[in-house]
């Protein structure tokens, strides 16, 4: 078949098992072979297409509801929703989402990015549907480590108190959530798939109480031996407590198991979880075999051999130096010790954990819980590095604050993907963070401008004894530039001067270093002399030095792969409005107030202007205007 002629979900309902198998198996041979020239979650989706195919055979999208949690597992539904034909242009610039997104087709009701919020979301649409008396079913799919997070769990203490009808499909791609007990366990297992369990308790207490005289007593008396029997033998007992009905474990690579279970649940009264195994990365042996999250999510690779496309001779990864560094830092000083939220591989904390293994904790997708954890090891002497992504830094604003902050603690936070991220998308955008830590009493916030500062700001981060201290860095690899033998401490809030000149000042940091020195380089040939300045400190800034520069009177532009309100420029402004510098003038370029969408990063920093021909632009008004 040919995938890309499909234009909606209807085609499914008269195929056979049989014509499905065959679907599957076209399905997974165009995903491998399109995500080995664009990139993406392969192996997410790979475990997840029978169990996409049997949903949307068992339901009608869009008048029913499919909330895909974290949504990185939604390229199945993106074929049979009609958008196979926009697969080569996936995660690029105006090109197709790798996300789920409302405005990209009817069929994508939750945008998600972010894991755990499917379920509450699905609470939403449960009570607006049963306001309005709609009647569409509402299936939230959450996978087994999304469900750790925080939020999910809230979702369902509420669902399963009010008592909503929402169809949660638990994709465990772990193959179990608790080990087999043996054969009554696998009897068990199979009635509760099909739904005989219930149907059989049913009946054999309707037989018992038929019994004159003792019927209702012998009734009690054989619910609470069965109950206790449950709290043995079934491991969905946990999700019966909650108030779901619990149908499972199901084959999800199994159209006959899946599509009993989905009919079973859409009859089911109250929140039903379909508890289904999946094998992530099915179907393509290097995924398959993955045991710690190479194939999550890659670039381009080659599909004979499985070998990722990466440049040849590329200088260390920005997560790689900073990790590395802190483990160089660990193996002296045992108050060290590393947390990460479910991302120790994308954090590049592998090292760490075959060395120091007792002193590396992934808490799973539970952001908040590793931001207090940080804290609760701080009081008590440990030096605590937490590694976490811009973008999930944000799910943990009010524990940096009040739990970290408010009691000045020495947390070294690790915020990796700092700035434009790509392909990832508006979802993952890293630019958000120095807004919403700005204005927190206590924190140090800092980015260095290559990979040799990096390693010195690890050391300085660890070194620091006064309180909470960030470092931002970048997604991808370093400059190549050459690497001290020898760490040293940067003074805290110093700034330094990269090039001096005479007609206008640059500030800026990280990776717009080199922006603002090729601008500098433009305007040179217009006899135009720029000053660059790194600011590398973001919080607390360079007073003395700004002052200096303030004084002196010279047009000042700021520069920063961020958002702009609230921003590292404001913090400029701010400072000449404190002090009273009316007559010097200020330009800021960053990101506007919008969300950035997928693409190359060269392409979204053009879209938005923030580029070394803006800055010159900017210069050049300034100076020729003063």
């Amino acid at each position: 078949m040919d995938l890309t002629t499909i234009e909606n979900p209807s085609f499914l309902k008269n195929k056979t098992n049989g014509e499905l198998e065959v679907l599957s198996e076209e399905i997974r041979k165009f995903l491998i072979q399109q995500l080995s020239e664009t990139g993406g979650h392969i192996a997410p989706n790979l475990g997840v297409v029978e169990l996409t195919i049997a949903l949307h055979k068992v339901f009608d999208s869009p008048k029913d509801k499919f909330l895909w949690d974290v949504g990185h597992q939604s390229y199945v539904h993106k074929i049979l929703t009609g958008r196979a034909k926009e697969f080569t242009t996936l995660r690029q610039f105006k090109g197709l989402c790798g996300f789920p997104k409302r405005n990209e087709s009817e069929h994508d009701v939750w945008e998600t990015g972010h894991s755990s919020t499917s379920l509450s979301a699905a609470m939403g649409m449960a009570i607006a549907r049963d306001i309005k008396k709609t009647g569409e079913y509402i299936i939230p799919i959450i996978g087994d480590g999304a469900l750790t997070g925080g939020m999910a769990l809230e979702a369902m203490n509420h669902i399963g108190h009010e008592q909503k009808d929402v169809i949660v499909i638990l994709n465990d791609n772990e193959m179990s959530i608790a080990p087999n007990v043996g054969a009554l366990h696998s009897i068990l297992g199979r009635l509760r798939t099909t739904g005989k369990y219930r149907w059989a308790k049913g009946e054999l207490e309707g037989v018992i109480k038929k019994i004159p005289g003792i019927g209702d007593k012998l009734s009690s008396t054989s619910k609470k031996l069965k109950d206790s029997l449950k709290y043995l033998v079934t491991q969905g007992m946990f999700f019966e407590e909650m108030g779901f009905t619990y149908f499972g474990p199901v084959d999800g690579h199994n159209f006959e198991d899946l599509f009993e279970s989905l009919e079973y649940a859409k009859k089911t009264k109250g929140p039903v979880l379909v508890h289904v195994l999946t094998k992530k990365g099915k179907g393509y042996k290097p995924a398959e075999s993955d045991d710690i999250g190479t194939w999550h999510g890659t670039g381009p690779y080659k599909v004979e051999s499985g070998k990722l496309i990466k440049p040849d001779k590329a200088p260390p990864a920005w997560s790689k130096l900073v990790s590395d560094t802190v483990l160089k830092l660990a193996l002296k000083d045992e108050r060290i010790v590393a947390i990460t939220p479910a991302m120790p591989v994308g954090s590049k904390l592998e090292n760490f954990q075959a060395q120091l293994p007792g002193r590396i904790f992934d808490v799973g997708i539970a952001e908040q819980h590793a931001a207090t954890v940080a804290a609760g090891l701080a009081t008590q002497g440990m030096k605590p590095f937490l590694a976490i992504y811009s973008t999930f830094l944000q799910r943990a604003y009010d524990q940096v604050l009040h739990d970290i902050c408010r009691q000045n603690l020495n947390v070294f936070i690790g915020i990796d993907r700092a700035g434009l991220v790509g392909a990832d998308g508006e979802t993952h955008q890293g630019v958000f963070d120095i807004a919403f830590l700005r204005h927190i009493p206590n924190l140090v916030l800092m980015m260095p401008k290559d990979e040799n500062e990096g390693q010195h700001m690890v050391n300085t981060a660890i070194q620091y004894e006064d309180g909470p201290i960030a470092l931002r860095f970048p997604r991808g690899n370093g400059i190549g530039v050459p690497m001290d033998e020898q760490l040293k401490e940067i003074p805290i809030g110093s700034w330094e001067v990269l090039r001096e000149g005479s007609d206008a000042v640059i500030l800026t940091f990280g990776t717009t270093i080199k922006m603002a020195l090729d601008a500098a380089d433009e305007l040179e040939k217009e006899n135009i002399s720029v000053k660059v300045v790194n600011a590398r400190f973001i919080k607390p800034m360079d007073t003395a030095m700004l002052n200096d520069i303030f004084k002196d009177g010279k047009p000042i532009l700021t520069i920063e792969e961020a958002v702009l309100q609230g921003g590292f420029g404001s913090a400029v402004l701010e400072f000449a409005s404190s002090n009273n510098y009316q007559n010097v003038r200020v330009e800021r370029i960053g990101i506007p107030d919008l969300f950035v969408e997928h693409g190359d990063v060269d392409k979204l920093l053009d879209e938005i202007h923030l580029t070394k021909d803006e800055s010159v632009k900017k210069i050049r008004e300034m100076v020729c205007n003063k």
